[in-house]
């Protein structure tokens, strides 16, 4: 297995066989949090004004996303997973757009097959690439707005990498490491608003879940459970 460490928006393009496209803060935790609330589905756009079509289309599609940090005017929920952490989504397609993950996953079509990454997922996102056995994995760490290096999409993949080669990573060191990066500190920063203590703990909170997400692709693309 050629596994390959790629990252922001110029690696997203890069990605080749299966790609893991990480956004732990916040886009791809928020994602998995919403389905395993019962959503049927989430269509990730590239642009604010791609979301608005597709509800102006469909009433009853969910708008989730952000730009800067900051929910987007008009849409239902931001990018925080601690928000959504407790919603019914039963039934509901959710059209998310944010400024690193699904950008990324946009970006990343070269690759035959493509999963969104996360921590509450990262077991199952190994054991789903151990079970498809692909002849190259891409890695992409998105970053801050898919333009700077963020050591939690970083650290996941190199956790991810590190499980497949048969070795036991140290997330607890992992998530210290998270934790004082300013990446991690801006959630306990009370001045940014935009960022709550409890976005950390739930995109901290490892393997949480026992599922990871697909994008399968259409006219739109969408991600389910895999």
């Amino acid at each position: 297995m050629d596994i390959r460490r790629l990252s922001l928006v110029e690696g997203a393009a890069q990605a080749r066989g299966l790609a893991v496209v990480i956004d732990v803060f916040r886009a791809f935790t928020t994602a998995a949090y919403v389905m395993a609330n019962g959503a049927e589905r989430i269509i990730p756009v590239g642009t604010v004004e791609e979301a608005f079509e597709l509800k102006r289309a469909n009433q009853g599609v969910v708008l989730m996303g952000e730009r800067g940090g900051k929910q987007v005017q008009g849409f239902d929920y931001g990018n925080s997973p601690h928000e959504v952490r407790d919603v019914d989504f039963t039934g509901v397609t959710v059209v998310q757009t944010t400024s690193a993950g699904t950008r990324g996953l946009m970006l990343a079509g070269n690759a035959d097959e493509i999963l969104p990454g996360s921590f509450v997922m990262a077991d199952a996102i190994v054991e789903y690439i151990r079970k498809r056995s692909p002849r190259v994995v891409s890695l992409v760490a998105m970053g801050w707005g898919g333009a700077e290096q963020s050591p939690e999409d970083e650290l996941l993949a190199e956790y991810i990498e590190m499980r497949l080669n048969g070795e036991k990573p140290g997330f607890e060191a992992m998530r210290e490491e998270i934790r004082r990066h300013p990446q991690g500190a801006k959630f306990f920063d009370k001045t940014q608003e935009m960022f709550v203590e409890g976005d950390f703990y739930a995109a901290m909170d490892i393997n949480r879940f026992n599922f990871c997400l697909r994008l399968e692709p259409g006219k739109p693309s969408y991600m389910v459970k895999a």
